[in-house]
């Protein structure tokens, strides 16, 4: 079957595993090696991802260009070397009284195009290596700052130090880093404690399968589960 599969499967993954390993699953279920992604997720992070199987991982850096959106919490607080919560405890300071009108009005600076600096703890490459190699050595580099857009940033709950919200942003954006720049402007830090992609361009997650439901699919039905190319992808971007 496997030489002609061909379009974009959507995965909801799981919490504690990289986005190489969703990839790696899916050739094993196609039995192929053309599979690839567009867009990773942190390790700690579940929710939508794009794999694209066969010819479609022609078309990732279009689909990798189109806007996310997430659910997470994070918490005030605590501030961590990786910017989230498996990363090691850098400071800790006491959480100020901070209403719910307070935490809405403070997301609202985030809306718009700004500059946001790569954390450390990322696959970003300086020099040809990626700046996590570099961070578990313990060395900071600099980092250029580059242009990202928040067009949603928006609380859902808050049980202090608990924050949970909802992002929309670019191609680019660390949600990470929007938690711990939203805690530097507290007063008190903060860092990630969950994540999930919910959204990317006109995908969402209700149309996701998890790992464990398309392992157990037949070859025919696994191939039902693939999004033809050309549904996503307007044809002048092909």
């Amino acid at each position: 079957m496997n030489e002609e599969a061909e379009g974009i499967l959507l995965v909801d993954k799981p919490g504690g595993i990289t986005s190489h390993d969703v990839v790696d699953r899916v050739r094993r279920l196609f039995r192929m090696k053309r599979v690839g992604h567009a867009g990773t997720l942190d390790p700690m992070a579940t929710g939508l991802m794009l794999i694209l199987v066969g010819k479609a991982t022609k078309v990732s850096q279009y689909l990798m260009s189109m806007d996310k959106e997430y659910t997470g919490t994070m918490k005030l607080g605590e501030e961590t070397d990786s910017q989230d919560a498996d990363g090691e405890v850098l400071v800790t300071k006491d959480v100020p009284e901070l209403s719910e009108e307070a935490i809405q009005l403070a997301m609202k600076e985030f809306l718009g195009d700004q500059y946001q600096t790569p954390p450390m703890f990322s696959a970003k490459k300086v020099n040809g290596q990626p700046l996590y190699k570099l961070a578990r050595k313990g060395k900071t580099v600099p980092r250029e700052p580059r242009v990202i857009r928040v067009s949603r940033f928006e609380l859902t709950a808050s049980e202090l130090p608990e924050v949970s919200f909802l992002v929309a942003c670019s191609k680019g954006a660390y949600v990470r880093t929007l938690a711990h720049d939203l805690g530097q402007n507290f007063g008190c830090g903060a860092h990630l404690n969950v994540l999930r992609r919910t959204g990317v361009g006109q995908f969402g997650i209700d149309k996701a399968d998890t790992l464990d439901i398309l392992k157990e699919l037949s070859p025919t039905a696994l191939r039902r589960k693939l999004v033809p190319v050309l549904q996503a992808v307007p044809s002048h971007a092909l």
